[in-house]
């Protein structure tokens, strides 16, 4: 069967793996009339799960405070489990750094932001993500230096 030779991508599962919201400071925090100031962090992890399945997890993580008070924090992890067959050794990490977490953020970016409005505060919305440039980066970061590499 030359079917099974065609490389495949499918998403089997899409679920919220972790979530999390704190407002330590309620109930007082509500009538604190400041904008908060806001940081987002994000990061991704995959493995594989046999068979051609991997899971990945995009945790984003949203912090915001008023001066040294954390105002509320919200953490989504929204984990995929995708499949992944007929595909190159060297093509199998950039999907799982790149195409799946593309998949998984506007759900996690619906997570968070229903977390942020049922915690009591104006909904979050997250902007778009270049995982490419986050994946990209990574690499860098990870290469030895330009003195250590050898020549082809």
């Amino acid at each position: 069967m030359e079917q099974n030779e065609q490389p495949v991508f499918g998403i089997e599962k899409l679920y919220v793996k972790d979530l999390s919201v704190e407002v330590p400071n309620a109930p007082e925090i509500f009538l604190e009339r400041e904008a908060p100031q806001v940081e987002i962090q994000l990061n991704t992890s995959g493995k594989g799960l046999g068979d051609g399945a991997y899971e990945v997890v995009l945790t984003v993580t949203v912090t915001a405070k008023l001066a040294e008070k954390t105002v509320f924090l919200v953490e989504v992890g929204q984990g995929g489990i995708f499949r992944v067959m007929n595909v190159p050794n060297e093509q199998i990490e950039p999907l799982l750094a790149v195409a799946c977490p593309n998949i998984l953020f506007p759900y996690a970016r619906e997570a968070v932001s229903d977390a942020v409005s049922r915690a009591g505060f104006q909904p979050i919305v997250l902007q778009p993500v270049n995982f490419e440039a986050m994946y990209m980066q990574r690499l860098q970061e990870q290469a030895p230096a330009p003195t250590e590499v050898p020549i082809q």
